[in-house]
């Protein structure tokens, strides 16, 4: 890891980094969605060769029920108890955050309110690339099933034998997925967004992937919604000289398993930066030399990580000055792994800054709200006179011809 000072303008990279750069990838995947458009499942059978090796047939890009069931047979004999204490975990977090409809009545007898509705039909997106990211499964499903969404698909890579890793398999059916895939890649994106003859098109993406998947994201935008576009994974620290080194350089270590990750140390505290260094030789990364504990916090605003820790012995003083982060760790016993497996929020987080303006999954991901207007004719009276003024500021008169029609 590298020791830098808050002045450097080497920040500036760290500052301005992006998702998606690379003109090229976004020439590819724009063809590759091009190519799905036109030839549908045809095209998600070129590309799975092309990609993953793999040779199929078209009746084989879905998952069957015999497939699903076999796939318990290859799961360790715990995992299943163990994952429904991880389950209610999420459950537990998700269902305090369901927002409910509301309204309002004023002494007029006008109503306003909103109605909130699930979508219809969702696509969960699941890596299978460097390691089968199987807590990514109930990390998206779960928040969608709290909110009620109808119909589940879930798409994945195949393997190098055409399988899709069985552990993911098993998640997926316990907890209720309707549909799952094997095809990933800009091409699955694609086929979600689109619909092919095996696919049927959904009304919003979700999970994270590579680049080609990020960026396959962010052009079917529009045409269905995204949850956001995620990179590489990050972790900012914020620690002084109280702070346990062992719990830092265990915590930048774990994050140096994700191939092209951000890790962040921003410290006030000399012997801590070269402490952590010297453990850490030769590892990416950069140790933040600040002033104090304030310029910590602005540094790590700037950056806007995916996931903050804040290691000092009072982790709440630090976070109210804390705006912009993906998820927040408070204390030395809150790993970000915790969050990656077991704590109950997503751990689908923005990334790039984008936490800047971007929230981690939620439950209100998978919900549209319709605004409620509900006026008596009293009500509607009182408000001719300000309606009035605004329609002629626009000249819009047939606007207020309408208000008048009803008296």
């Amino acid at each position: 890891m590298k020791i830098v000072r808050a002045t450097s303008k080497q920040l500036e990279k760290i500052f301005n980094r992006s998702n998606l750069k690379k003109k090229r990838v976004e020439e590819k995947v724009r063809k590759i969605i091009d190519d799905v458009r036109l030839t549908q499942d045809e095209a998600l059978l070129k590309y799975t060769r092309k990609f993953d090796k793999v040779k199929l047939l078209p009746r084989q890009l879905k998952v069957s029920a015999i497939e699903i069931s076999g796939a318990y047979q290859n799961i360790s004999p715990n995992f299943v108890s163990t994952l429904k204490v991880v389950i209610e975990n999420v459950n537990r977090f998700y269902r305090k955050a369901l927002k409910k409809s509301w309204r309002i009545k004023d002494s007029d007898g006008a109503v306003v309110g909103e109605n909130y509705t699930p979508l219809e039909r969702v696509g969960i997106y699941i890596p299978a690339g460097t390691a089968p990211l199987v807590s990514t499964v109930y990390m998206t499903v779960l928040p969608a099933k709290i909110a009620g969404v109808k119909k589940i698909a879930l798409i994945s890579p195949p393997d190098k034998n055409g399988y899709i890793n069985p552990h993911i398999l098993v998640v997926a059916n316990l907890l209720k997925v309707d549909e799952i895939y094997r095809v990933g890649g800009a091409q699955g994106i694609a086929a979600l967004a689109y619909g092919t003859k095996t696919i049927p098109a959904v009304d919003k993406i979700v999970g994270p992937g590579n680049i080609y998947v990020s960026e396959a994201k962010r052009q079917v935008f529009g045409q269905v919604d995204i949850d956001m576009i995620a990179g590489p994974t990050e972790l900012v620290i914020i620690a002084n000289r109280l702070s346990n080194p062992k719990f830092i350089v265990a915590d930048l270590a774990a994050q140096a398993e994700h191939a092209k990750g951000l890790a962040v140390l921003i410290t006030n505290s000399k012997g801590l930066a070269k402490e952590v260094k010297s453990r850490l030789e030769g590892e990416d990364g950069f140790i933040i030399l600040v002033k104090n504990l304030d310029e910590a916090v602005e540094i790590s605003n700037k950056i806007a990580p995916e996931h903050l820790e804040i290691l000092v012995n009072n982790p709440n003083r630090i976070l109210k000055g804390i705006k912009n982060a993906g998820a927040v760790f408070l204390g030395p016993y809150s790993p970000t792994a915790v969050g990656d497996y077991v704590a109950g929020p997503s751990h689908v987080l923005p990334t790039g800054g984008s936490a800047r303006f971007f929230s981690g999954l939620s439950v209100s991901d998978f919900l549209k709200s319709n605004h409620i207007i509900s006026y008596s004719k009293k009500s509607l009276e009182k408000m001719k006179e300000p309606l009035e003024k605004i329609a002629s500021i626009e000249g819009l008169t047939k606007h207020l011809d309408s208000v008048k029609a009803r008296f």
